[in-house]
């Protein structure tokens, strides 16, 4: 949707997401809709629309409201800036239930110590990370009143609005793209995300803003 610059993740609930929904598991009645396994075979991306996996560009905000458990982790992991309220906890359940934690704590250890993935991974349903502690580690970027959560997603979504919009969806996807990379090759994918987005409106708006002071007007083209 052209019309949407930035995205907010959170729960409808209490929770953020209580992860998969284990007694259908437990039945057999847990059926991935067709989408997912389309993209699966076909797009080479993974069974969950994490914002990695569809490749979103745009800057997406995790605003974690409650528990976030297992599956639902990546959402966390994959949002460019994850905050959580003081009730928030995170937790991993997988190996509890017989399962392999897989691309859950993969991501999880590219964003906190291995030690603390694996501490989480490992103690499964027995281990909860407080909010608190996962600003600590890393997981998430702010630790604010539950009550103002949602407000506080709000303010920083503004303020990602006051940049141009080209500019941060460049910014977000070099500095991705360019993870675990060797420098060189990492700094070629940045000055690629550049050069196209210096041939764009913005790039001129900027500059212009700024000699005539005013606040400038981006179009995202």
């Amino acid at each position: 949707d052209p019309d949407i610059w930035v995205a907010i993740v959170t729960g409808a609930g209490r929770a953020f997401s209580s992860g998969a929904d284990v007694e259908a598991l437990a039945t057999g009645g847990f059926v991935k809709p067709d989408r997912w396994r389309e993209l699966a075979m076909h797009e080479g991306v993974a069974l969950l629309p994490t914002p990695r996996r569809m490749r979103v560009q745009k800057p997406v905000i995790a605003a974690v409201n409650g528990v976030a458990a297992g599956v639902t982790l990546d959402l966390v992991t994959e949002a460019d800036i994850p905050i959580a309220s003081e009730r928030a906890e995170f937790v991993d359940p997988h190996v509890s239930l017989g399962y392999v934690s897989s691309h859950e704590m993969v991501n999880m250890a590219r964003r906190v110590p291995v030690a603390v993935c694996l501490r989480m991974a490992l103690l499964g349903k027995h281990e909860r990370m407080s909010a608190r502690r996962a600003y600590e580690v890393g997981l998430v970027t702010e630790v604010v009143p539950h009550e103002s959560l949602m407000d506080r997603a709000r303010e920083l979504a503004a303020l990602l609005l006051k940049n141009a919009p080209l500019a941060v969806w460049g910014t977000k996807m070099a500095i991705l793209q360019g993870l675990g990379l060797p420098i060189p090759q990492a700094e070629e994918i940045a000055a690629g995300y550049l050069e196209v987005v210096e041939q764009s409106e913005d790039h001129a708006e900027g500059p212009r803003a700024f000699v005539e002071r005013r606040e400038p007007r981006w179009k995202a083209r």
